[in-house]
């Protein structure tokens, strides 16, 4: 995957996180309810791998919200510490559930948190491509290719956000772009919208 630009350092990352926290996205989705709601399992029953795999989903959200405070407390060690957490509960998630999209998305979260840009990546498109259409890692894709310089990519999450019907998701993200666009004058699409814009071209190739 081409990245445009380097990946800056973790510190420089969550020294500017504070700064960020006007225009930044709201945490991943927290956990779902238990795969099997209502039933109750044997006393002596060993959890299932999804039910482990849930679990450690809810750790790592656990471990995001404690560190989002840390950031706007400009505690950036400890939220350093935690997202690294985080992003190691999520792997175990995955691990115990290879089709756990959420555990993905959250993956590619925490990542992005602590600078690894190539795994962030790779942990969205791993998302998507077990449910195109879940918003949230559109959104947060989106975000990512902002932060690494690449306008064009971020605007095409946006197109799908809009076909998707994902106001909350589609809001922020464009708020993020349009903060962007207004820094880079040099990224600015060709037409007034970039949504619009590029919305027109999809319909038009049947995508």
């Amino acid at each position: 995957m081409f990245l445009r630009r380097a990946v800056p350092s973790l510190l420089a990352l969550l020294l500017a996180a504070p700064a960020a926290l006007a225009m930044s996205s709201p945490p991943p989705p927290p956990p779902s309810q238990p795969s099997t709601p209502g039933t109750s399992a044997p006393e002596n029953a060993q959890p299932t791998g999804r039910q482990q795999a849930e679990q450690y989903y809810a750790k790592a959200y656990e471990e995001v919200g404690k560190a989002k405070k840390d950031l706007e407390d400009g505690k950036t060690k400890k939220a350093e510490k935690k997202f690294r957490s985080a992003l190691e509960s999520c792997e175990q998630a995955v691990a115990l559930d290879e089709r756990y999209h959420e555990a993905w998305n959250l993956l590619g979260y925490t990542a992005r948190k602590t600078g690894d840009y190539d795994k962030s990546f790779k942990a969205y498109e791993r998302c998507l491509d077990i449910k195109p259409d879940y918003a949230p890692a559109r959104e947060y894709l989106g975000e990512a290719w902002l932060d690494k310089g690449d306008a064009k990519k971020a605007r095409e999450q946006l197109v799908w956000l809009e076909r998707l019907g994902a106001t909350e998701e589609l809001k922020t993200l464009k708020t993020r772009y349009d903060a962007y666009v207004a820094q880079h004058p040099d990224a600015a699409p060709p037409a007034a919208s970039p949504v619009q814009a590029d919305s027109t071209v999809g319909s038009k190739s049947g995508s």
